[in-house]
């Protein structure tokens, strides 16, 4: 798969996804499974375009929307869905003042489209006047199909980023994960924390993970990561440590059940399987020793259940 960072300088012909594509979840897989029947049909690749930064962030900095998923991530899933090229654009300012014509006519016509592939809430354009009834306006006008994809849905519930953010937030895993289609993730650099956790037999690998990335609900889970290529288990701790502290910013700690290396500065990502329970203060070490063991065994049972998923 090609990542391109600017336009081409000559036309491609192409079937073209646009979106954001965070999480790239299930409904936007069938997004660009409908992508990739069109190429079929026309004889040519299926190529994504997606902006960074995410364009909410540009035009509504003060809502602080949280990401689910990385760049790279995106186009990891993307790579192992078969794209052919992504073109991945800066979105400024500039580029959000564009009128929806001029998208058409400076984005899309060079890049060669010949069919465009969007979902029914798609917007582009100055103030977010596009949506899909102009674009298809638009390429009737300028000789290029358009497919509009209408929600997609499990169990009736629509699969949107925004309601995977929102379980997520709730702890609530299952539905996450069945909305994505994968495991939601949590990414980060290993930093040094108070190394209690060693003291009390469950050291903990610290994870700083980015302001533009959501996190869970404060809580217990059960969690893998790939370590050297190695499928590590553990259980991860998303809390304030109210066991120990009034007052503390939130952390997110994992003990590995079998690691014993370092990973001092070492970026790791955190798969997550499951909430095994609430944040809680204890009365003193002696019982919180005595739920972290049973933390561990139910983390433990619960992922020797989905070791070969």
């Amino acid at each position: 798969m090609q990542v391109r960072t600017s336009l081409p300088m000559e036309r491609e012909p192409c079937v073209l996804a646009l979106g954001n594509f965070d999480g790239v979840h299930l409904g936007h897989r069938k997004l660009l499974l409908h992508g990739f029947e069109q190429a079929v049909v026309l004889g040519v690749g299926l190529d994504v375009l997606i902006f960074e930064p995410h364009p909410l962030k540009v035009l509504f900095p003060e809502r602080g929307v949280k990401l689910l998923s990385s760049t790279q991530e995106r186009l990891q899933y993307m790579e192992e869905l078969g794209v052919h090229t992504v073109y991945h654009l800066p979105f400024t300012l500039e580029m959000a003042n564009t009128s929806p014509e001029e998208f058409v006519e400076k984005i899309l016509l060079p890049l060669g489209v010949m069919h465009v592939v969007v979902g029914f809430n798609y917007s582009f354009g100055a103030q977010g006047k596009g949506n899909p009834e102009l674009l298809q306006a638009l390429g009737h006008k300028h000789g290029f199909g358009v497919s509009v994809l209408q929600a997609q849905t499990i169990d009736g519930r629509v699969i949107s980023s925004s309601s995977i953010r929102k379980a997520i937030l709730q702890g609530d895993i299952q539905l996450a994960s069945s909305l994505l289609g994968h495991l939601p993730c949590l990414r980060g650099t290993v930093i040094h924390g108070e190394e209690r956790g060693r003291i009390l037999g469950y050291p903990t690998a610290n994870i700083l993970t980015s302001d533009d990335f959501l996190i869970p609900k404060r809580g217990v889970y059960a969690i893998w990561s790939l370590i050297d290529g190695r499928r590590v288990l553990g259980m991860m701790n998303i809390g304030m440590k109210p066991t120990f502290h009034e007052m503390y910013d939130t952390v997110v700690e994992v003990h590995f059940f079998d690691f014993d290396g370092n990973l001092y500065e070492k970026e790791i990502t955190v798969f997550i399987e499951a909430r095994l329970r609430d944040e809680r203060k204890f009365d003193g070490v002696n019982e919180l020793l005595k739920q972290l063991d049973k933390d561990c065994s139910t983390a433990k049972a619960v992922l020797n259940q989905t070791r070969d998923r």
